[in-house]
């Protein structure tokens, strides 16, 4: 007899994910379902999978891997879907639950539509800047941060600002998005040796001060629709070169992520919606 796992798709503005109630379910190898179920052809379909389990330091805990197999240390997508499912599920039956990461304690307080759960803000804490916590080659960084730091990829010169939201980011500013061949330059990025945890890059246009446009390569994944540790680097790296306000609008392939990187407690805030696709089983 075949054995099974059943799961739930959900997204974030498109950032896809199979989630699996860890309370009910047990996986086995998570690292090799991720690259089974996430397959867009032979699978569910999606950027990865997501593992929702009991926490003895939290209300819930997740633990997320890349569609490579990957374990990331968080997804900030992913979190407001998890806090969806935890109160739909009857998991977490709080609009403000305590979410536990790879990358620390997260919290997220639930947007609601009468009882329906859309969406959530999450406080995602304070930015790292420090190279070696990023982490980046601290050789290549000056000045004991990495702000628009000249980095050669593929003989090109690219000014490129460093931040961890609990896993690592590259933001670079451009003019034109569409002409951009990421399937060329994002592994460059992802793969290029001042990395040594790989890193997810970011290439955004400035549209006002409160406004940027960007895409996203994943570490692990490729180009993805959103990434919401992403876009709260991206907050981050605006409001340190002077291009925006603190409080801004990141519109992405999949749709958009409100950033605020508080003044009161230096904390990033992201907010967007959750969406629950369909349920399924899946043969193991």
């Amino acid at each position: 007899m075949q054995s099974t796992v059943h799961f739930t798709k959900m997204h974030g503005i498109g950032n896809d994910y199979v989630y699996i109630n860890g309370f009910a379910e047990h996986v086995e190898n998570p690292e090799e379902l991720a690259v089974r179920i996430s397959d867009r052809h032979f699978g569910v379909g999606s950027d990865g999978l997501v593992l929702i389990l009991p926490s003895h330091t939290a209300d819930i805990r997740m633990r997320m891997f890349n569609a490579d197999g990957t374990e990331a240390e968080m997804c900030g997508n992913a979190s407001r879907c998890v806090g969806k499912f935890a109160y739909d599920h009857g998991l977490v039956k709080k609009d403000v639950m305590r979410l536990e990461t790879r990358a620390g304690i997260k919290i997220i307080r639930l947007r609601k539509d009468g009882d329906c759960v859309v969406g959530a803000t999450v406080d995602m804490g304070e930015p790292i800047l420090e190279p070696a916590k990023i982490p980046v080659d601290t050789a290549w960084a000056k000045d004991g941060q990495c702000i628009e730091q000249d980095l050669e990829v593929n003989g090109t010169n690219f000014a490129v600002t460093c931040v961890s939201m609990g896993n690592p980011h590259a933001v670079l500013f451009v003019d034109d998005l569409d002409s951009l061949d990421l399937p060329r330059l994002g592994p460059c990025f992802e793969h290029h040796p001042v990395f040594p945890a790989r890193i997810n890059t970011e290439f955004v246009k400035r549209i006002s001060e409160n406004r940027v446009a960007m895409r996203v390569w994943e570490r692990g994944a490729g180009e993805t629709l959103a990434c919401g540790t992403g876009a709260c680097a991206v907050g981050v790296a605006c409001a340190l070169t002077g291009r925006t306000q603190r409080k801004l609008t990141v519109a992405l392939t999949g749709g958009e992520l409100t950033i605020d990187w508080n003044t009161s407690d230096g904390h990033v805030y992201m907010t967007g919606n959750a969406v629950t696709v369909f349920d399924g089983t899946f043969i193991l």
